[in-house]
Order: structure tokens, then sequence, then C-alpha cells
């Protein structure tokens, strides 16, 4: 999906690279899509074998993915998939056939890629979502009314314009168009870094100018929020703490002085290693909505709330409940009095991310998320939903505003469309009787692999898993139940309750998940909600190498970077689910240097990956540490001719489960 031009997705380890990029497949290692693009079909034409055009060509669809162009990707996956580069290119088809709305194509698509990876559960959303739409255009054509009309604005660029907010009558909105500051290009595509503008929306011919000139700089910046009083605004910037490192979002405070903006200071509670971004201010200023990608979220990105301290601090971030949050992304939060409008691709949509709204009830909790429908939500990434005006009253009233789409008819890329709102009756009351019933379904999963005896091989999807032996727990109450032939186990759920899950199988390792009904709605709209969590059980393949992911290391250094104790986090997590495996640490460095220099290093590598395992509590008889230097690369190349991210993945930190 294309997230980064507008999610500042900029976690790209070891982001700054001095060495020339040269063939196709180390621009996308390196994510300069705009610069792989030529290259990978210069490639293609010289390429000899299937295998190889087969991955070029999937190569080249990623390359035009990430560039906006869909509708050229397309051709490109169908190509790959003919020269065997299996089931991911076809996955990529249907995901920009539903881009571009070619709903029943991308149907089609899904539900072939089920039959050939064998489960039709990896697919389900995909092809629903793809079904609500075309429920939402028989609906249109049957005549029923649409509240939203929406057009693009004349003030977008072939370039990336997104997430307005209204301000002071104008529009303040995210850019990386020409006139952006810094003359380094960002090569992901190809344009510049992101910066603040400002335009009048209902002038004529309207001019759009830099917001702030001393707000906006070489970094990124984007996605502001302004206090009622137009005293202060809050912000996101992506900025690397020191050169060479990797770039990380915060949120920044930035106070009016004059007709301009003083420095930027980053709030307190921001933490290094986590990204936090999209803003939004409560009218009163005493609550401070954003998205950010922490380790006690939902799954993706959720969105949180802090509130405003006597002191004038923000308090620690409060994580939004599981009727909001999913195991997706949310994101691009916006208010409207107490109205909560969000982009979420985990709650049922149309495609890419979907603009939901929803507001607090006289009983006090949020409405069940509504959907948007057509055509403000589309088969792409929509999101950034801001209301500029409201005029009339009663069925007369109308609300105009603007929001940001990445639908293809735009002028490039990310776009911003105005809309208008009117309302339509309401229908009818209903005058059964509302029952609330709020239903969690567990699914228990495993990966599929292309080859199912080797976990190093591609992973086409997920499979539920039958029979498999659910523990449910609520507090100290727990029972025992086993999945069904679909791998799910239903539970209708107890208000305002915590739960967790432990899901078991011979032969698998224990996976843990959670879940909580606290202050789910009771929406009389919608009495009866469906929640989903699904928990990935992993089979044990003993005495073979799993490689750990994001596990990097200083130029001839071997302590653990603060960038890899997540992942060694997760391994302890998983230790101490699974008490009775041990493992063995593995370091590979690539071909390059003397060996035994090598081997000494890998050596120290493991050995403090072990260590830092150790003082985070898993015992030191379950664990061995074992350098391999450069005795056992998994790229077959010469060392002299090796890409750049062939010696990556040689460089690796890998684990073993032991017998």
């Amino acid at each position: 999906m294309r997230y980064l031009p507008y999610l500042f997705l900029l976690i790209l380890s070891s982001c700054s690279y001095t060495a020339k990029v040269t063939d196709g497949a180390t621009a996308i290692d390196r994510k300069q899509y705009d610069v792989a693009v030529d290259m990978l079909k210069r490639e293609f034409k010289k390429a000899k074998s299937r295998k190889e055009k087969g991955e070029i060509a999937l190569n080249l669809g990623i390359a035009l993915r990430e560039t906006e162009d869909d509708a050229a990707a397309i051709d490109w996956f169908q190509t790959a998939y003919d020269n065997n580069a299996g089931p991911p290119a076809l996955r990529e088809k249907a995901a920009a056939l539903k881009r571009l709305e070619r709903y029943e194509e991308a149907i089609q698509v899904y539900t072939d890629l089920g039959f050939e990876i064998g489960s039709k559960y990896e697919f389900r959303k995909d092809i629903s979502g793809a079904e609500l739409a075309m429920a939402y255009k028989e609906a249109e054509e049957a005549g029923k009314p649409r509240p939203f009309t929406v057009a693009a604005t004349d003030f977008n660029t072939r370039q990336a314009d997104y997430a307005p907010v209204v301000f002071e009558d104008r529009l303040i909105f995210t850019s990386d168009r020409s006139a952006s500051s810094g003359e380094e290009t960002f090569k992901w595509t190809g344009r510049g870094f992101t910066d603040l503008f400002i335009v009048d929306p209902q002038a004529r011919g309207a001019s759009v100018g830099a917001f702030d000139a001393r707000l906006n700089t070489e970094d990124h910046e984007g996605t502001p929020a302004f206090s009622a009083d137009g005293a202060y605004m809050i912000f996101t910037r992506c900025a690397s703490p020191a050169k060479k490192e990797d770039a990380w979002c915060g949120l920044y405070r930035s106070e009016r002085v004059g007709e301009g903006w003083g420095p930027a200071k980053q709030l307190p509670f921001i933490k290094n290693g986590i990204n936090y971004m999209h803003p939004a201010l409560s009218a009163d200023g005493k609550r401070l909505y954003f998205s950010a990608l922490m380790e006690d979220g939902w799954g993706g990105y959720d969105i949180y709330v802090s509130n405003l301290q006597d002191s004038g601090e923000w308090g620690d971030p409060i994580l939004m409940n599981r009727a909001i949050n999913t195991q997706g992304n949310e994101q691009f939060p916006s208010l409207d009095g107490d109205t909560l409008y969000f982009a979420s691709d985990g709650l049922e949509g149309l495609g890419g991310l979907d603009i939901f709204r929803t507001y607090p009830m006289a009983n006090g909790r949020f409405s069940a998320p509504k959907n948007l429908g057509p055509p403000v939500n589309s088969g792409a990434d929509d999101f950034g939903f801001t209301i500029l005006r409201r005029e009339g009253s009663g069925l007369e009233a109308t609300m105009t505003g603007y929001f940001s789409s990445a639908r293809s008819g735009g002028a490039g890329s990310d776009d911003i469309y105005a809309y208008t709102r009117r309302v339509i009756p309401p229908p009818p009351e209903d005058p059964t009787p509302i029952v609330y019933r709020n239903v969690l379904d567990v699914t228990v999963v495993e990966k599929i692999y292309e080859d199912p005896a080797d976990p190093k091989s591609r992973v086409l999807g997920v499979k539920p898993v039958p029979n498999a032996t659910i523990i449910a727990s609520i507090g100290e109450q727990s029972r025992t139940v086993n999945t069904n032939a679909e791998g799910i186990l239903s539970l209708v759920l107890v208000d305002d309750q915590n739960y967790s899950f432990r899901a078991e199988r011979e032969e698998y390792l224990v996976a843990e998940g959670r879940f909580s009904s606290r202050d789910l709605p009771r929406d009389p709209e919608a009495p009866e909600q469906r929640y989903e969590l699904e928990l990935e059980l992993e089979k044990i393949f003993r005495n073979q190498e799993v490689v750990l992911k994001n596990i990097y290391y200083d130029f001839e250094e071997s302590f653990i970077r603060e960038d890899a104790q997540p992942t060694l986090n997760e391994l302890t997590a998983l230790l101490n689910r699974n008490p009775d495996i041990r493992i063995e640490l593995g370091s590979h460095t690539d071909c390059r240097g003397p060996k035994a220099y090598n081997q000494n290093l890998s050596q120290a590598r493991a050995q403090a990956a072990v260590d830092y395992l150790i003082n985070q509590g898993v015992a030191a008889d379950r664990l061995t540490a074992r350098g391999y230097g450069k005795d056992q690369p998994i790229e077959d190349c010469l060392c002299d001719r090796c890409t750049e991210e062939e010696h990556q993945r040689n460089r690796r930190t890998t684990f073993r489960i032991l017998d």
C-alpha cells in the first residue's frame, strides 16, 4: 500500500547509503523506487531466463506501485506471474485492481489466489470490501441518494498534496511539490521532502505559498493542528537524530509570533524509536489526538489521546478503545466538536484507508464507526477529512470541507478534494426492541510457506488452524476450548472486561493475544458489532535457521543498538511463552574482510544478543551463541559481484530451535 508520502514511514534501516545504486534490485532494496523504474525496464529487456524476468517484472510492478502508477503496475504484475513469480505477483495485481476500482476483476483474482495458496481466509476482507463497494454502486444506480458530492481542487499538482486543515478560513496542507524546502530529492518518490503550504481555497485561481519558512526545513513536515485561538500549533516532523541514523516522526509545538511562528519544540512524551504523527486538538485545547505505532497498541498504527495536565504539559498517551483501533492501521484523526473522523484500513472499507466517523453518545461511549461511503471513500487510500463551514439548518443544512485521496484520475499523486454534504432524510424508526450484542471472532492461523518444509521460503499468506486449543481468560477465570473446523472461536463479550487468549497446538509455538471490551459501543443504529482477533501459531522447525529482522550493528561493533531491541524483546516474549525450548542465536557477516576477523566479530555479536536476552530474564542454559563469520552465505554470488542487497541478506542474525 502507498503509505509513505503521507504517513512519513521513514524507518528505513541504514537509510543513508554511500554506495552508488547500479541495478534495479538494489534500488528497490534502498526504496529508491523512482530510480528503479528505468533501471528495471532496461534489465527486463536483457533478461534471458523466465525466473530472471519474473523477478525483474515483480520489482518493476512494485516500483510503479510506489510511484503511483497502478495502471502500468498491473501489467507488470501479470508479466511477473506469467514468468513464475508466483502468488505474490497476483496478490499485487489484485490490490492494484482494487485501488483502481475494477472490483469485479479484483474479486476474481483474489478468489483464484485463495484456491492457489489453499486459503480463502487470507483474502476474505479484500473480497468483502470489493463487494461492499459494488453494493454502494448498485444502490446509487437504483436511485438511492448520496449525501456527498466531491470535486478535485484546482491547486493540486503532479506531486503529493494531502491532509488539508482549516486555519483562519484558509487551508494548510502537506505537499512534496517542487517548491518544498531543500534541494535533495527523496528517491522513494523522485520528488522533494514534504513541507506545509497555505492557500485560500475560495479565491479564484488560488495562489499557493509556503506556510512558514522557519517551520519548513529540509526534513519532512506535515499534518498540523491549531489551537482554537490560533496561538500555537502542533505538527509532525520526521528527522534523523544524527547523521546516518534512521529518521523518526515526532510531534512538535510552535507558538505564534506576530504573523509568523516560533521555533518548534518536541512534545515531552515523545520517545525515541517510535513514530508519532497526525495531531488533532479538541476545541477546548485539553485533548490531543494522534496516530502512533507503539508496542501497547492493538496492531499497526493506532489512535491515542493525551490530556492536558494542570502543569500545562501533555500527559502520557492513552490508547483509544478497540471499537476504533483495529489490528490494521488507524490514522489522520480530525475533530468537529466532539465528533471524531479518522482513516482506517482495519475496519470494513472499500480499499486501502477509508474515512470513518464516530462521536460520543449519551451513554459516554463512542458510537460504532461509520464508513462515509463513496464518493468520499474509494478503492484507493482516502484520509485527512476536515470541515470548512456549515450553512442552513434541518433538511436544508449543508456542510463543506476537504479531504485527500490517492484515487486514480487525479492530478498526479495524492490530491485534495472538496466536498459538499447535504442531509438525507432518515429512514422511519424501527419499533423492534434493541438488543445489544458484541461478538469476538478469535481465529487461529498459521503461515503458508512456498516450501512447506522451509521457514525461510516465501510466505504466501495464512490459513486457519482447525481444532487448535485456546485458553481464554478474564481476570483469574479461564476456560479451555477448541477452535472449529474454520479455526474460529466466537465469543459473546461481556462489557468492560479485559480478555487474554493463549493458542496451543502440538509442534507449534504458543501464540498469545488480548482484547478489551471496555467502552465498546452501545449504538442503537448498530446494536450488534463483530470484532476480530488473529492468533498466529508458528510451526516448530527444529534446527532450521530463522532470520531475525531489524537486527543491525554499527560498523565493526558488536553492541546491541537501540533499534535492535524491539526484535530481541519479541524473541524474549516468545521464549517466555514457550519455556521448554532452547535456541541457538547465530550471527553471520558478509563475504568481505579477513576470515578470522569476521569469525571473531560474528561471535561477539551473537554473544551480545544472548547477553541481552539473559538481562531480560531468559535462563542462560536455554541460549547458545554461535558466530558463523562468512562461512554460510545465503546468497549465491561471487563476493566482488554481490549487490549491496545480497551483502545485506548475508549479514544476518538468526535463531534456531534446538532438539
